[in-house]
């Protein structure tokens, strides 16, 4: 039985480069994303190897091809059922297969949570996005807005604040959920304007973002509209490990990323192993991702030289 990897992001990819190195043939589950969350923006310019940058989904589709080049068999499915009370696990797939395996890699993810408007769709690459720390860099000297109020949102207002002329934080509350830490970086930080008790309701602009429309106060007497010109708006409102289906049998915490034993990617059962962003709810980088698949690869080795 081939090791399976549940996921097919950078985590995923990498895993299976390692296994198939190593004489293990391992069997990738792509799921509703090939090539995962990266290939939701476009030039990735922080991923070592690439001086002028790459476009997101070449990386991916490189990773792929080095993935089947090392002997990965890559099946276009989803994982719709799981039982891992016992090994051999079983996984049952969208097509109704049922495939066994003593060895898995979970690398499914975590999925940037949205407003819901259908105008994030629309400038998703352009203007829309969901990690700071990728995108900024594309923002230098213009203007952006950061929707949240957590810690997330202000350690990304402040991270752009050092490229961007002006950020804008908007809060759809009275008041910072932050750490007083973060929320005294942000009130100092002279390029940072806070919008309280605010709430994007749309995006507008031709060819790319080009402002907000906003509501503000919503449901209350003053309740009034405006539009804040923009190049730029970055959602930072949490993430969701995909785990859910893992859940009855593998330890995750109060957010549902996947508990590892320290910096490896054990997990609490025999021969399931953790990877990328499922398992990772600080960094959610790339490379980290596929240093963790590298990571779950070489214990996976191990586990079946065992």
């Amino acid at each position: 039985m081939n090791p399976i990897i549940i996921g097919s992001g950078p985590a995923g990819y990498t895993a299976a480069i390692y296994l198939g190195r190593s004489g293990h043939q391992a069997t990738i589950i792509e799921g509703l994303q090939p090539g995962g969350q990266l290939t939701t923006t476009t030039i990735v310019e922080n991923f070592p190897g690439f001086p002028d940058g790459i476009d997101a989904n070449e990386l991916m589709g490189n990773m792929r091809q080095q993935a089947i080049n090392c002997g990965a068999e890559i099946m276009h499915n989803t994982v719709v059922k799981a039982d891992l009370s016992r090994q051999p696990y079983s996984i049952t797939l969208d097509n109704g297969t049922t495939l066994t395996a003593d060895v898995l890699i979970i690398a499914t993810g975590a999925t940037a949570k949205y407003l819901g408007l259908s105008d994030e769709q629309k400038y998703q690459g352009m203007g829309v996005s969901a990690c700071a720390t990728c995108d900024g860099f594309f923002y230098r000297r213009k203007t952006v807005g950061v929707v949240g109020g957590g810690d997330t949102a202000c350690e990304e207002a402040t991270y752009l604040a050092g490229l961007c002329e002006k950020v804008y934080l908007i809060v759809r509350k009275p008041y910072l959920r932050a750490t007083q830490a973060m929320q005294q970086r942000v009130i100092s930080n002279d390029k940072i304007q806070i919008l309280f008790e605010t709430n994007v309701t749309g995006l507008y602009g031709d060819d790319g973002v080009e402002g907000a429309h906003l509501v503000h106060r919503k449901g209350e007497s003053d309740e009034h509209t405006s539009d804040l010109p923009i190049s730029g708006l970055f959602l930072a409102i949490g993430h969701k490990p995909n785990s859910d289906l893992f859940k009855p049998w593998i330890d995750t915490d109060k957010q549902g990323y996947i508990i590892t034993r320290g910096a490896t990617p054990l997990t609490n059962l025999p021969g399931i192993f953790a990877a990328g962003d499922v398992a990772d709810p600080n960094y959610r980088q790339a490379i980290n991702a596929a240093a963790s698949g590298c990571r779950a690869a070489m214990e996976a080795i191990k586990y079946l030289k065992e």
